[in-house]
């Protein structure tokens, strides 16, 4: 285990599931787990402004260590003291590792990719990826850069957020097993350098091994064998984990027991609430999605009783909040009606009231199930 006041306490296992209650303490705060995770790729959440976060309980945030190098750069951040201070954030930051961007700038979504069936993008973004790292063409100014693992953490000491992640590859859904084997060693091995460069600085962060290795139960056996021999704080499940939830479900059935039952784990990239419902049992402790945000610039409102389409005519004359027993700031001010007329005006308003809204029904949704964990009902 690296030595940082970083440590998990598990409160309480299930006797129903593989889901527990726990708490991962960090230098900024707790994250009482099973919880969500909001992203904000550039330091901010789209529409919102960071103080608010923490008075709606969101414990944990995630920034993009990719976008943040090449805008406003990681010097910049540092000299500001640290990415905590630069987005005036006082509770926990996990930040990635670049990683994604080999697969979003080659593919495109993760939804793209499926639907093109491995097709790559034509905009040259990812001209390279070799043993040393990923050379890039930034989408900024078209200059050229080489990432590697030692550089994708050298920008994560500068940003400082309390979690960090190891350099890695997602390889697409759509690729056979001799090159998902070979991206696997090397992913392996980029993320034991990523450790290594680490080690030598902990600035009292922890960090994620990511377990990869598609949708092949062999491999996702062999990453969870060598990852979990070398002395990481917890694990991220990353990569391809299906084409469906069904095929999600299946491949972290197998994952989650082959994981160290005393560290924390985390599921990047998937957070919907569908997905969070099925995962929970599997016993993931934290869900980073853009999810509820972006639902929320598309007009869609989360609720108990299902998503509320917000642009409907029949909200124009409703005049009560988009739930009655909501505490979020939206619906303690604001009626559906008045939310109605600012996404038919396209204000810029409707999209920060609506994100805030859907925010906060993640963080009321994951107390739920905590509680229910707790009772055994889960």
């Amino acid at each position: 285990m690296i030595k940082t006041s970083f440590h998990f306490e598990i409160l309480h296992a299930s006797k129903k599931s593989r889901a527990r209650v726990g708490k991962i303490h960090t230098p900024h705060g707790i994250i009482d787990t099973p919880n969500f995770v909001a992203v904000g790729t550039n330091g901010t959440i789209k529409s919102l402004d960071n103080t608010i976060l923490e008075q709606i309980g969101l414990q944990l945030m995630f920034c993009n260590t990719y976008h943040l190098l090449l805008q406003p750069g990681t010097d910049i951040i540092h000299e500001a003291g640290g990415l905590h201070s630069f987005i005036k954030r006082k509770l926990p930051i996990i930040t990635d590792s670049g990683g994604f961007q080999v697969f979003s700038l080659a593919y495109g979504s993760v939804a793209s990719e499926l639907k093109s069936k491995g097709t790559k993008k034509t905009d040259g973004s990812v001209l390279k990826i070799t043993e040393e790292g990923v050379l890039f063409r930034s989408y900024r100014d078209g200059a050229k850069f080489l990432l590697t693992a030692e550089k994708s953490i050298e920008a994560q000491k500068k940003l400082g957020a309390d979690i960090i992640i190891p350099f890695d590859e997602l390889p697409p859904y759509h690729m056979d097993m001799k090159a998902l084997e070979k991206s696997l060693e090397r992913t392996h091995r980029w993320e034991e350098r990523s450790l290594n460069a680490h080690l030598q600085n902990p600035q009292n962060q922890a960090m994620y091994a990511v377990i990869h290795g598609g949708v092949s139960n062999d491999l996702r056996g062999k990453s969870c064998e060598f990852l979990t021999a070398l002395p990481f704080d917890g694990f991220a499940i990353g990569g391809s984990i299906g084409k469906n939830k069904q095929e999600m479900v299946d491949l972290l059935e197998f994952t989650m027991p082959r994981l160290p039952f005393e560290k924390p784990n985390h599921l990047l990239g998937i957070g919907d609430v569908e997905s969070i419902e099925k995962c929970v049992p599997l016993g993931i402790d934290t869900f980073d999605s853009s999810y509820p945000t972006k639902a929320a610039r598309h007009g869609l409102l989360l609720t108990k009783t299902g998503a509320i389409k917000i642009e409907k005519q029949e909200n124009a004359r409703n005049f009560q909040p988009i739930e009655k027993d909501c505490e979020c700031p939206t619906c303690q001010t604001h009626s559906l009606a008045y939310l109605h007329h600012l996404y038919k005006a396209k204000e810029l308003t409707a999209m920060s009231l609506a994100s805030l809204h859907n925010l906060y029904y993640m963080v009321k949704l994951m107390e739920s199930y905590r509680q229910q964990i707790l009772d055994d009902r889960i």
